[in-house]
């Protein structure tokens, strides 16, 4: 009989009734052994998923606040054992469950705008372990909700559509969020639990592993794997948040692992369907291979060819494509300037220009967002009357107007020249803006080791303490959120109008809020990259801050609340970071090291 059930999926998925809760026997050792990986992998997963609403619903049940919070701890720990599977296979949920308690706004058009409570476990963390008074009822209602939604997860999420491929995209996701934002505190802001987080995700992936060694033609590579699974977890054991040496972890155990994972695509002779945001082969996040450009446009072929590229800046700095023939593109991103203008305000705009290094590594474009493409934003541009103020049937005939652009056109393009191979080339031009040469990715690279310890612990607090990576997440250090890379976030931060921190007042631009006129994105921005900081001054949407210190002093006091100005949807922590002066000055030094050559 049992044999019968094991040849059937959904079947021998009811052998976890059997097996999750009741040690084993050796007849049932025997039937285990005889599941396939995935059926084996579904045992767990649903096993950790069941275990982690158990944990809620005894949250529920004390009124001790100390047994709730150690209920809380063990409901996070199965969480996060879950999260490599869930996240991959189920990301709305696993969105849903592991959201920030700010409210969720979606803007897709004027009559399509929802706002949604949060609901999930940093909700839940930040009622039992924040300062404020507890308040029961609210805290029992999320418990409810969460656990509720784990459970149905539980109920109808199946494995059985996973194969080869998709369980090392879910290895490699897992690795890379772990480093990019799960050891920032980027999903437990109050508690900063987020190395034991880690570590919790380490044992998922070691299960994972330990599932598949018969897949493994080469036990050497397996056996590495668990060499490298044993080190991490226990270099993230017993750590301290905020003296944890994130650069070392990224490239003595994420780059190992990438090193690990591309070995073990080639032993399963596994062949992908499509590529990913993040380049295959790469084992390496700071290098100018990594990111797949491709998925960044809708470009076809490839964006960054030779010919294509130098088309778009011979475009990019021609004055003639605008109405009086006065302003390029380069004008206000000035390549002498880091691809900025130098300038508090651009003339003709209200807002500083940001750089155009790193512009195409992201989903959504100008401070406000208000356009989803690079061909998008040339648009805007040509035809904002304080710009170029043209038609894009006036910028075709502009460029139509010189026969080198004529020729070049129709060698490239295989085709008679149009307004929208015009923007295709402006933007490869902006796409080939990604050298990824700072002095800190030929560090992370290996190609040097020059980085002082100032610098390394700039980075550290960076990526920890200082809660910076929380928005601007590397390794492209702008808002755009790893590891799916399809959003790049809006913040709050609470810019003011002048330096002065007597008489504060908020800047009157209301920002995202001009778009769609929700209220509850007043005054929200786009988060920039901070790679190149050092030559793009002046800094903010309003160029307010003319130094780094400035910047890190801002940031230091809690934004725009922690200098007294009232803001309900501050998306920054308002309280103090209580950095050093030290610590202050390993900031700035790391920020420098951002500096490309070009």
């Amino acid at each position: 009989m049992f044999k019968v059930l094991i040849n059937n999926w959904s079947k021998a998925i009811f052998l976890y009734s059997l097996l999750a809760f009741i040690s084993f026997s050796c007849k049932k050792k025997e039937i285990y052994e005889t599941l396939t990986p995935l059926q084996k992998i579904e045992i767990q997963f649903k096993r950790q998923l069941w275990e982690a609403s158990l944990a809620l619903d005894s949250l529920n049940k004390i009124e001790s606040l100390e047994k709730k919070k150690e209920w809380y701890l063990k409901a996070r720990n199965f969480f996060k054992m879950c999260e490599p599977i869930l996240a991959f296979t189920d990301t709305g949920n696993y969105n849903y469950l592991n959201q920030p308690n700010i409210l969720k706004i979606k803007e897709e058009d004027f009559t399509d705008i929802k706002i949604d409570e949060p609901q999930g476990f940093q909700v839940i963390e930040e009622m039992l372990f924040s300062e404020e008074k507890l308040e029961h009822p609210i805290l029992k209602k999320n418990v409810v909700f969460t656990s509720n939604r784990l459970k149905l997860i539980h109920k109808n999420l199946t494995l059985g559509f996973l194969k080869e491929h998709h369980v090392l995209w879910i290895l490699r996701d897992a690795i890379n969020r772990v480093a990019l934002t799960g050891i920032t505190g980027f999903d437990s802001p109050v508690l900063s639990n987020s190395l034991e987080d880690s570590k919790m995700v380490y044992l998922s992936l070691k299960e994972i592993i330990t599932i598949y060694e018969p897949q493994f033609r080469n036990k050497q590579i397996y056996q590495n794997w668990i060499k490298q699974f044993d080190a991490t977890i226990s270099f993230l054991s017993d750590k301290n948040f905020d003296s944890f040496n994130r650069y070392n972890f990224i490239k003595e155990h994420t780059h190992t692992a990438l090193i690990l994972w591309n070995q073990t695509v080639k032993d399963w002779e596994v062949v992908f369907p499509f590529k990913q945001p993040i380049n295959y082969e790469v084992n390496n996040l700071f290098d100018n291979k990594t990111f797949n450009i491709n998925f960044f446009t809708d470009q076809k072929g490839n964006p960054l060819e030779d010919e294509k590229v130098q088309l778009g800046k011979l475009l990019f700095e021609d004055k003639s494509l605008s109405y009086n023939k006065s302003i390029s593109c380069a004008t206000c991103h000035k390549q002498e300037l880091y691809f900025t203008d130098g300038l508090v305000k651009s003339p003709g705009t209200s807002r500083n220009s940001p750089t155009l290094f790193y512009a195409a590594l992201q989903k959504g474009f100008f401070h406000d967002k208000r356009t989803g493409s690079l061909e998008g934003q040339i648009i805007d541009v040509v035809n904002n009357p304080n710009e170029f103020h043209l038609s894009l049937n006036d910028l075709e005939k502009r460029v139509m107007e010189k026969e080198d652009y004529v020729v070049a056109f129709k060698k490239i393009y295989k085709k008679e020249i149009d307004n929208h191979i015009i923007r295709n080339a402006i933007a490869s031009y902006i796409m080939s803006l990604n050298p990824f040469n700072s002095k800190f990715d030929l560090n992370m690279q290996g190609k040097e080791n020059t980085l002082t310890e100032s610098e390394i612990n700039g980075f550290n607090l960076f990526m920890g303490k200082a809660k910076c990576a929380t928005c601007h997440f590397a390794p492209l250090f702008n808002g755009l959120v790893p590891v799916s890379f399809k959003e790049s976030e809006l913040e709050l931060i609470g810019v003011p109008k002048t330096k002065d921190t007597l008489i504060v007042t908020i800047d009157e631009d209301l920002g995202r809020y001009e778009i769609y006129k929700t209220e509850e994105r007043k005054y929200f921005f786009k988060t920039p990259t901070i790679r190149n900081i050092e030559k793009t001054a002046p800094y903010m949407h309003n160029g307010v801050y003319t130094s780094l210190e400035e910047i890190v002093d801002f940031y230091n006091r809690g934004g725009g609340i922690g200098l007294g100005i009232p803001l309900e949807n501050q998306t920054l922590p308002f309280d103090s970071l209580h950095l050093s002066n030290k610590e202050k000055k390993d900031l700035v030094l790391f920020m420098k090291t951002l500096t490309d050559s070009y």
